[in-house]
């Protein structure tokens, strides 16, 4: 899931666009399968591992994949929206997402389904970071705020609805698609985002003199992709020394890239971004947040799916309090709660979290095989209703200290750091759940991955007081 603010470059166009009510509804249309298919797919797992086979780091693929390849995909798809062009990325990237899907839904077996997943990611990447340029550009100032009224309710409302539909699609296994549903239904949205795009979208202006940085592209994407797939299949390899090697090699890489991106003319990440502290706690923030919440969100289904003996629709019901608590949250954070409390929103929002994933952890070491959904209401609402505390004023906060000139990059760069989190998230827990769980079973080795949990969120707590007291003034969506 998505949730900082798209790509900050473009200016709001100076009278409105003739068909500016459509572009935000594409706009919609992209970020809502990208958020649907983040959440349906971590539901999925055991269904497909069931079909079409595959190892119990398969399930951790499943998400990784599109996770890491969105992350990588994001540091470069934003600047060549500024070489190429903000309308044909976007194009590309949706009719791509509705043929990658089709092709995730058709996947013989589990090595397909992951290869294609990573250009389902790849195309997400391609054209979540354009939507915003589009509709600064389509819009004229006095309406862009009413704009993005919509967005927020919407997205919130996928955020819970999208489980409940992809448990019914998998359960009902409708002309024997079972979970192969929840990415065969992307196809005839692609097909009608696309063609939407195609004739409703306007023109965004080059930016003069946009180039790409290759080396630092190719070193970012060596850099994580190597050390992912060493966390992911360490133990199922049985961790041989030349997997610590492949894990040394890539930090390696991050360094090489950070030493290539000061030095280079046209870097993808602005290298002055990381001279502010406040930026500087925000990543480290945003990494141990999503590292906690989008792993221990995977431990969650996995548990009641293969730990409890949940059907896939079940799983989804039995995670709505969750979904709904997080709407609950960020509206009241959006609207209320972050513009008093500043900062202090994400300590408040911190220790509801805490509480709610605390727990979770006491409950599901208690339980066994046939427990209901009603034990686990209680700790995913308020552990929903932190998180969503969190999520509206975060992205704002941490971009407070930043220049106008360095929004757009430091935006861009949230995200990917978001993306690439919860891939690390889904390697870190998952194999640590893994390996627990011969000698303790899934409830004991849910209660474990909780506490692990709880010291990553317990990290975030004492960086947010590292952040800026205020979010900037100037904010226009998330």
């Amino acid at each position: 899931m998505s949730t900082a603010p798209l790509e900050a470059v473009g200016t709001p166009a100076p009278t409105a666009y003739r068909y500016r009510w459509l572009v935000m509804t594409v706009v919609i249309i992209a970020d809502v399968m990208d958020l649907i298919d983040g959440t349906v797919a971590q539901l999925a797992g055991p269904s497909i591992r069931r079909d079409i086979g595959g190892s119990e780091t398969t399930l951790q693929w499943i998400l990784a994949a599109y996770t890491l390849a969105f992350a990588v995909g994001l540091i470069t798809s934003a600047r060549l929206g500024d070489i190429v062009g903000r309308r044909p990325m976007f194009i590309i990237g949706m009719a791509g997402f509705a043929v990658s899907s089709l092709a995730c839904g058709l996947a013989p077996n589990a090595d397909a389904l992951i290869a294609f997943r990573v250009l389902q990611g790849l195309f997400g990447a391609t054209m979540i970071p354009q939507g915003l340029a589009m509709v600064k550009q389509s819009f004229p100032p006095e309406e862009l705020q009413k704009a993005f009224i919509p967005f927020g309710p919407i997205m919130g409302l996928s955020a819970v609805l999208g489980p409940i539909l992809g448990g019914f699609l998998i359960d009902a296994d409708i002309a024997g698609t079972g979970w192969r549903a929840i990415f065969l239904i992307n196809v005839p949205i692609g097909i009608v985002g696309a063609v939407l795009s195609w004739r409703y979208l306007p023109q965004v202006p080059k930016v003069p003199g946009a180039r790409l940085d290759p080396l630092g592209s190719l070193l970012i994407t060596v850099g994580c992709a190597g050390l992912i797939y060493a966390l992911v299949q360490g133990r199922e390899l049985g961790w041989p020394v030349w997997l610590y090697g492949v894990i040394v090699a890539s930090l390696a890489v991050f360094v090489v890239f950070v030493w290539s991106e000061q030095r280079s003319s046209h870097p993808i990440i602005e290298p002055t971004l990381f001279t502010h502290r406040g930026f500087v706690a925000g990543v480290v923030f945003l990494s141990t947040f999503f590292v906690s919440m989008v792993g221990l969100g995977l431990v969650m289904s996995l548990f009641m799916q293969l730990g409890l003996g949940f059907s896939a629709q079940h799983a989804a019901i039995a995670q709505t309090p969750y979904a709904l608590g997080m709407s609950i949250g960020a509206v009241l954070s959006g609207a209320l709660l972050g513009p008093k409390l500043g900062r202090h929103v994400l300590h408040l929002g911190l220790a509801i979290t805490i509480a709610g994933v605390a727990w979770f952890g006491l409950v599901a070491g208690g339980l066994e095989h046939g427990a209901s959904a009603w034990h686990l209401a209680g700790p995913f609402l308020v552990a929903g209703l932190g998180s969503g505390l969190i999520f509206a004023p975060l992205f704002d906060l941490i971009l407070a200290d930043l220049g106008d000139n360095e929004v757009g990059s430091g935006s861009g760069l949230l995200n990917a750091v978001q993306q690439f989190s919860g891939a690390l998230g889904v390697a870190v827990l998952g194999t640590l759940f893994f390996h627990l769980l011969p000698a303790h079973g899934f409830s004991l080795s849910t209660r474990w991955v909780t506490w692990a949990t709880l010291a990553c969120y317990a990290v975030s707590f004492l960086t947010a007081f590292l952040l800026p007291l205020k979010a900037r003034e100037d904010a226009t969506a998330h």
